[in-house]
């Protein structure tokens, strides 16, 4: 996406209406308050994160999960190959206790 849309800030001028069971908004509206949200803000939540994924932000089913770690694979592979293609001269490698020294993990 050329310009990604933020929720969060773009204009509110369209509305949108949806038919639910009063006890199921009731209870996702208390789910929500615990969180300091309104369902709307709740909403906007669920669609910018499906933005931000270009599909659902969560697994429908178990089936989805193989297709969530060929996906994951295929961004990891994405980001290591970045890191290959940023390397200009020697002495921009890190080695691996550095890595792991900066990253504040222990061996």
């Amino acid at each position: 996406m050329e310009n990604p849309i933020n929720v969060a800030t773009a204009p509110k001028t369209g509305t949108f209406q949806m038919r639910m069971n009063p006890q199921v908004r009731q209870e996702a509206e208390a789910v929500f308050a615990r969180y300091g949200l309104s369902l709307t803000d709740a909403v906007n939540i669920f669609l910018q994160q499906s933005l931000n994924e270009s599909g659902l932000p969560f697994l429908l089913s178990p089936e989805n999960a193989e297709y969530m770690k060929a996906k994951a694979a295929a961004r990891l592979k994405a980001e290591i190959q970045k890191g290959w293609e940023s390397v200009q001269t020697e002495t921009d490698w890190v080695d691996e206790k550095d890595a792991y020294r900066m990253l504040g993990v222990e061996e």
